[in-house]
């Protein structure tokens, strides 16, 4: 399933000028998942 905010942070990742990723929000809408998902697609490999 495609998510906008999937776009969001390939452009994080991509900056040469990021700061530390805090990702906020309200319970039960997918934080961990979106972020499970983008460690899967774009890092060879990542820690949960």
């Amino acid at each position: 399933m495609k998510r906008l905010i999937l776009e969001k942070l390939l452009e994080w990742k991509n900056s040469p000028y990021r700061k530390p990723l805090i990702l906020k929000g309200v319970r039960q809408v997918g934080k961990t998942w979106i972020l499970k998902e983008f460690g899967r697609l774009y890092y060879e490999y990542s820690v949960f």
